[in-house]
C-alpha cells in the first residue's frame, strides 16, 4: 500500500516552476515596461506537458488582454532558463494568463465595506 502524501507531484512541480519563473523575470527578463509583473501561481496539467501561468500587475500600462500577448511573447525565454533549473523529462509549454481572482476579492472586500449594519442599542 502505498503511503499517502499530503500534495500531489504537480502541484510540487508547479511549485517550482513558479519559483524559477519568478526569480526569472527577477533576474533576467525585465517587464517593467508593462507594469509591476507578480506571478502568483501555475497549474500544471498530470502529463507535465503544459503549465498555465497565472500573473497580475499593479499599475498596468496596457490593457490586460495586451499584456497577456506581450508576456507569452517571453515564453521561449522563460523555457530557456527553466529548463536547466528543473529537473523533469520534458519542459511544459507555458501560455501566461492574467489572474482575475485578486480583482474579484478586491470587489469582495468593497462590497463587504459598503454594507451598513445597524449597531444594536439594548444597553
Amino acid at each position: 500500500m502505498k503511503p499517502q502524501r499530503p500534495y500531489k507531484r504537480t502541484d510540487r512541480v508547479g511549485e517550482q516552476i513558479l519559483e524559477i519563473i519568478t526569480d526569472t523575470a527577477t533576474r533576467y527578463i525585465n517587464l517593467s515596461h508593462l507594469g509591476f509583473v507578480t506571478f502568483t501561481g501555475v497549474d500544471l496539467a498530470p502529463d507535465f506537458k503544459s503549465a498555465k501561468v497565472f500573473f497580475s500587475v499593479l499599475n498596468p500600462t496596457r490593457e490586460i488582454q495586451t499584456l497577456e500577448k506581450e508576456i507569452n511573447a517571453f515564453v521561449k525565454a522563460f523555457k530557456r532558463y527553466l529548463g536547466p533549473a528543473i529537473r523533469i523529462k520534458h519542459i511544459p509549454d507555458l501560455r501566461f494568463i492574467y489572474d482575475e481572482s485578486l480583482n474579484y476579492s478586491e470587489k469582495m472586500n468593497q462590497m463587504i465595506q459598503s454594507i451598513n449594519i445597524p449597531k444594536d442599542n439594548d444597553s
